[in-house]
């Protein structure tokens, strides 16, 4: 009898799937302060400048990231406009493309259509995963192209015959990586196939022609745009990119909240959500069977412990750094499930996973009524989430239903579908929550009401909000406190005389600032000046400063 082939409907039911959880509804908040307006803004500074090779910030050129993040914002803002849904369209796209890579990984590797399909569910149905595929970061972009690296080798491993076009298609995304990130789209790939073939004793695999042809290839893709920056600009993209966002980076915490040795184990479990359970299980089963693996566990422990040990020794650490290998924990945490809910009946594993997943989706809807009671300034009509409490209990009743009479295929789904229903509350409650958030309304109040002809001062978290919805010059005031990480080419006014000067030079001054900021508006007032509060918009307060004359 000959088997049915699915690849072809499960890529088409994850396609779509995948649309509904990352593109569908990506435009109603608007950009978010203060990276997504940073990536966005660059990218609306290059049309600007009319340029396609140098990334722009605050009217000057910035070197923070490398080009091709920047290359897919400008194609979407000539497809769809500068908007919100342009800005995310690519990475969305892009957390598509990796449910669908993450299938095929499965496939070839567990020989299973159905296990590769839990397994791509589970990517796409993590919580940092739509996350990311949401948000407009060069995360997801990056992550991608190193799972189709790695996609593509273990195609040609498994399958020698096409060992040449594995190569040279491992070579393009790793190029691509590098173009997106860095260096490390490169060394994070080679990395973990050297220590698969390391485990496995075939280091002989890589000694071949095509190994250099692909070598070469990388550098023909790569290398090009990081020669014209550093012919271009010399020191200042040399010191900035390489020192300071990568060296810099590695020995000096830029959020000293997570530079624990526990954050990234925490956090691999933590944004796996609501497959956490399953995950770290499968993680101790990585460990504990690290000897006996089959092919593609060793390659995923490999994956994981590379990326691991890559980001933990440094101390600037962000959960999106070590998000190359969630699609590695996916995998694994899928097969689990598969082999303990899927494939045997009555498993006691999958039940107490399950209820104990369960528990913790339970503290969500009651999470969501503590909230609105609690914080009403935050949540001033708080009707929809209660609806949304309600739709999630009903949900959470079917599930414990379903584990109950151990119909854990269903039990599976209605796991995947509580994460979206985060979603669904969005377009009636983001009124509430976006002022938060986001410079948009600030912005929008500032330009209708008032004729802003000089600069704009704002809170350091505003600043590239303020200055993406204006198109006005901004200048930052922080008493006391630090400057970016990587500087930016605006006024930084962290003590009282710079901003006394700055002040009085301007005459009349429009401010988009932290309510903490009054406070050194008020001792100003002995000093020749005078402020009105105009509004307050979400955690901002807009304010007209006057220097007094005579």
């Amino acid at each position: 009898m000959i088997k049915k082939d699915n690849t072809l409907k499960h890529v088409l039911i994850l396609t779509v799937i995948s649309y509904l959880f990352f593109m569908f509804g990506n435009s109603i908040v608007t950009l978010t302060d203060p990276d997504e307006v940073f990536y966005s803004l660059s990218a609306k500074e290059m049309v600007k400048q009319g340029t396609w090779l140098t990334p722009y910030l605050f009217g000057q050129p910035q070197f923070e990231k490398p080009i091709f993040l920047f290359w897919l914002l400008r194609v979407a803002y000539l497809l769809f406009g500068i908007t919100s849904f342009a800005a995310r369209f690519f990475p969305a796209l892009f957390g598509m493309a990796g449910v669908v890579g993450a299938y095929f990984l499965a496939k070839i590797g567990f020989k299973s259509e159905n296990k590769a399909f839990i397994c791509a569910l589970v990517l796409m149905s993590s919580g940092l995963y739509i996350g990311l595929s949401r948000t407009v970061f060069t995360d997801m972009i990056f992550s991608v192209f190193i799972l189709f690296s790695l996609l593509s080798f273990y195609w040609g491993y498994m399958n020698r015959e096409k060992k040449s076009v594995s190569i040279i298609l491992f070579s393009c995304f790793s190029a691509l990586a590098v173009l997106t990130k860095g260096v490390l789209g490169f060394f994070i790939p080679f990395l973990v196939v050297v220590s698969f073939l390391s485990a496995r004793r075939e280091m002989k695999y890589l000694l071949c022609r095509d190994v250099l042809w692909g070598g070469l290839l990388l550098a023909v893709m790569s290398l090009p745009w990081y020669m014209f920056m550093v012919k271009e600009y010399n020191g200042g993209f040399i010191h900035e990119f390489f020192y300071n966002d990568h060296i810099r980076r590695f020995i000096e915490a830029e959020h000293l909240g997570n530079d624990t040795w526990y954050f990234y184990p925490l956090s691999m479990i933590a944004c796996m959500f609501p497959w956490s359970i399953f995950v770290a299980v499968a993680l101790f089963l990585l460990i504990k069977n690290i000897r006996r693996l089959d092919q593609l566990h060793l390659f995923l422990a490999c994956w994981i412990g590379v990326v691991f040990l890559v980001f933990q020794p440094a101390h600037s650490k962000l959960v999106s750094y070590i998000f190359p290998l969630f699609p590695a924990l996916a995998l694994a945490g899928g097969s689990l499930i598969y082999d303990t809910a899927l494939f045997e009946n009555k498993n006691r594993t999958f039940f107490i996973l399950s209820l104990i997943t369960w528990a913790i989706l339970l503290l969500f809807p009651i999470g969501v009524i503590f909230a609105a009671k609690k914080y009403p300034d935050y949540v001033p009509n708080a009707l929809p989430l209660y609806y949304f409490a309600g739709i999630f209990c009903v949900l959470l009743v079917s599930a414990l239903l379903s584990i109950m009479k151990y119909k854990f295929r269903r039990t599976v789904y209605l796991f995947s579908v509580s994460i979206w229903l985060f979603f669904l509350v969005i377009p009636f409650t983001k009124g509430d929550f976006e002022p938060f958030v986001a410079s948009k309304a600030a912005s929008e109040y500032l330009l209708k009401n008032y004729d802003i002809k000089n600069t704009i001062l704002t809170s350091k978290f505003n600043a590239r909000g303020v200055r993406f919805y204006t198109d006005k010059e901004v200048a930052v005031v922080d008493i006391s406190g630090k400057n970016f990480f990587s500087p930016h080419p605006v006024p930084y006014f962290s003590a009282a005389p710079e901003l006394k000067e700055f002040l009085a030079r301007q005459g009349v001054t429009y401010c988009v600032v932290k309510k903490s900021v009054l406070d050194e508006f008020d001792r100003l007032r002995s000093q020749g000046f005078d402020y009105s509060v105009l509004e307050k918009i979400g955690n901002v307060v807009i304010v007209r400063v006057e220097a007094k004359t005579g």
